[in-house]
């Protein structure tokens, strides 16, 4: 069963590899990296995930692991339980064969709070031994 959330994403194509994050909830996409957004769909039964994904350039960079930035992936693969894996192929690029690897991204509930902050004029500073 896939859970609903946030994954850190690690893909790769034969061009090269590259990491970014993506949301999954209620069937929805969207995520980017430093240059790419993507947005999609996902469907999740059982242990079987598919997805339909494309990506958008957002900012100058690095090019895309595919050639052509704006791209619309179809995903299919695994989702027993952590990471996530999938394959697929972009259909802008069909002979370029893509992998990911999601991780599920858990949220610490119980996060610790802050020290109080001193002033500077409370804080007692040592005496130099020198003289």
């Amino acid at each position: 069963m896939m859970k609903e959330g946030t994954y850190s994403a690690w893909f790769k194509t034969p061009m090269g590899q590259g990491t970014g994050i993506v949301e999954l909830v209620g069937g929805r996409i969207c995520g980017g990296d430093a240059f790419l957004s993507y947005t999609g769909t996902y469907e999740a039964e059982g242990d079987r995930f598919t997805a339909l994904l494309r990506t958008r350039r957002h900012a100058p960079g690095q090019p895309s692991l595919f050639g052509p930035d704006e791209l619309t992936l179809s995903l299919e693969g695994s989702c027993k339980g952590s990471p996530v894996t999938c394959r697929g192929h972009a259909a802008e690029a069909p002979d370029v064969p893509f992998e990911a690897i999601l991780l599920f991204s858990q949220t610490d509930a119980t996060v610790p709070s802050p020290r109080p902050q001193r002033s500077s004029a409370s804080v007692q500073l040592p005496k130099p031994i020198w003289r």
